[in-house]
């Protein structure tokens, strides 16, 4: 991976912050305007971490195409990923919005899920969709166990097979599927799964 910023006191950092981490190799630290230079598309990295100062979105830079033909993926650190997500999140390219004081373990994950090509938002990022989602039927929310069932739902797991995870009974499984179904207003598993992930109670 590559990692460009345009301050060099941010990109002495991120080295330093990304050094003893054996998951990824950092190839090399640029300059923002050095992620556009041929250069970066003969280190062909994997994945490239741009880290943006305030004010910089509109210099997200877009990265030469590389031997395969396709830019690399962007992992941005921004102070907004929110707005940045809302911005830059129509590129191809841009693959994940973290908070510039991202941990070294969130800036791996993100760089390892954008190398496979997943997108990854920051909860950050989420909290303003979440915000602006409205509940299905009036103030009700699921409760922390309908949530815990609506994740193994995910999974595409029997209710036979939640029953024993959770150490409950199979009718007491019903109850809860049908509980949120009735508060996401939906009729199936699948739009269930669809509907939480859409209002970010689910982060798959």
């Amino acid at each position: 991976m590559v990692v460009a910023a345009s301050s060099p006191v941010l990109r002495a950092g991120l080295r330093a912050l990304l050094a003893g981490e054996s998951a990824i190799v950092v190839a090399d630290v640029v300059s923002l305007e050095d992620a556009l230079a041929e250069r970066i598309a003969d280190i062909a990295p994997d994945v490239i971490v741009v880290a943006l100062e305030t004010g910089e979105h509109d210099a997200l830079p877009s990265p030469p195409s590389g031997a395969a033909g396709a830019a690399p993926p962007l992992v941005v650190l921004s102070d907004d990923p929110h707005s940045l997500w809302a911005a830059a999140g129509g590129r191809g390219d841009v693959r994940a919005a973290l908070p510039r004081d991202a941990t070294a373990a969130e800036i791996v994950a993100a760089v390892i899920a954008a190398a496979a090509g997943l997108v990854v938002l920051h909860p950050s990022a989420l909290d303003p969709l979440r915000a602006a989602s409205p509940p299905a039927r009036g103030d009700e929310s699921l409760t922390p166990r309908e949530i815990e069932v609506l994740g193994m739902l995910a999974e595409g797991l029997a209710n036979k097979t939640v029953a024993w995870r959770l150490g409950i009974s199979e009718h007491t499984v019903k109850f809860h599927v049908a509980s949120i179904f009735g508060k996401l207003g939906v009729s199936t598993r699948t739009e269930a799964v669809t509907t939480a992930i859409r209002r970010g109670l689910l982060l798959l």
